[in-house]
C-alpha cells in the first residue's frame, strides 16, 4: 500500500482510505452487507481485480471485515467494522460538498449512493413539522425512511418487515427523477397513504452549484 509518509491525522487517514475506489466501497456498506457480486453492481467502473485488491487493503486496515452467513445462505459478505461505520459523517460531509459541484457524469447513481445522496440533501426546515414513515421498495432492495421531528432516518429493511405509511416503488431512476427533477409521483407507485409519499419527496432540494 502506498503511504504519504506525513504524520498529520488527514494523511494516515488517507494512507487507508485514499485510494481509488476505497471510500465508495465504504458508502455501498455504510447501510449493510454485500456480498462481492452485489458490490461489483454497485460499482460497474471498478475491475473485478481492482475492487479485490481495495478490499483486502481496507480489510489490512480494520475497515472492513468478511463474514459468511449461516445457512440457507451460508455466502461471504463483506461488511463494516466499528472503524470503518464511523466514516459515515465523512461520507456525508463530502456527499454534501461534492453536490455542489458540476455534474459531469450521465452514469446511473447505485441505489446506496441514491440513498446517500437523499440523507446528505435533506432539508429540516422544508420537512416543519411532518412526520412519516415510508418504505422505499426498489427492485428486491427495500428502505424504512423516517421522517420526525426534522430529522431523517434510512435502514435497509426486508419488504414489508416494518410498518410503514406507504410503500413507494420505483426504479432508482425513477426515484432520483422525482426527487430532483420534480417529476411528478405516478399514484400506480404508492401503496398506502399517498400524501405521505407525495410529501416526503419534496424533502430534498437540489444543492445549489458552487461558483
Amino acid at each position: 500500500m502506498r503511504t504519504y509518509d506525513d504524520p498529520c491525522g488527514i494523511a494516515r487517514a488517507l494512507d487507508q482510505v485514499g485510494e481509488r475506489w476505497a471510500l465508495l466501497i465504504v458508502r455501498e456498506l455504510l447501510l449493510g452487507p454485500k456480498r462481492f457480486t452485489d458490490l461489483r453492481a454497485g460499482l460497474p467502473g471498478a475491475s473485478q481485480n481492482v475492487l479485490s485488491q481495495r478490499l483486502r487493503e481496507l480489510e489490512e486496515s480494520q475497515v472492513v471485515r468478511r463474514r459468511k452467513l449461516p445457512p440457507p445462505a451460508a455466502s461471504q459478505v463483506y461488511e463494516l467494522t466499528d472503524r470503518g461505520r464511523e466514516l459515515e459523517p465523512v461520507v456525508l460531509a463530502l456527499a454534501r460538498w461534492g453536490s455542489r459541484a458540476p455534474l459531469r457524469s450521465a452514469g446511473p447513481l447505485s441505489v446506496d449512493a441514491l440513498m446517500y445522496a437523499l440523507k446528505s440533501t435533506f432539508d429540516p426546515e422544508a420537512a416543519g413539522d411532518f412526520a412519516g414513515r415510508l418504505e422505499l421498495r426498489l427492485g428486491e432492495q427495500s428502505f424504512l425512511a423516517e421522517v420526525s421531528g426534522g430529522r431523517f432516518t434510512l435502514l435497509r429493511t426486508e419488504p414489508g418487515a416494518v410498518p410503514a405509511d406507504a410503500v413507494l416503488r420505483a426504479g432508482a431512476d425513477t426515484l432520483r427523477a422525482l426527487v430532483f427533477t420534480g417529476d411528478r409521483l405516478d399514484p400506480g407507485m404508492v401503496e398506502g397513504d399517498r400524501q405521505v409519499a407525495e410529501r416526503f419527496v419534496r424533502l430534498f432540494p437540489r444543492p445549489a452549484m458552487s461558483s
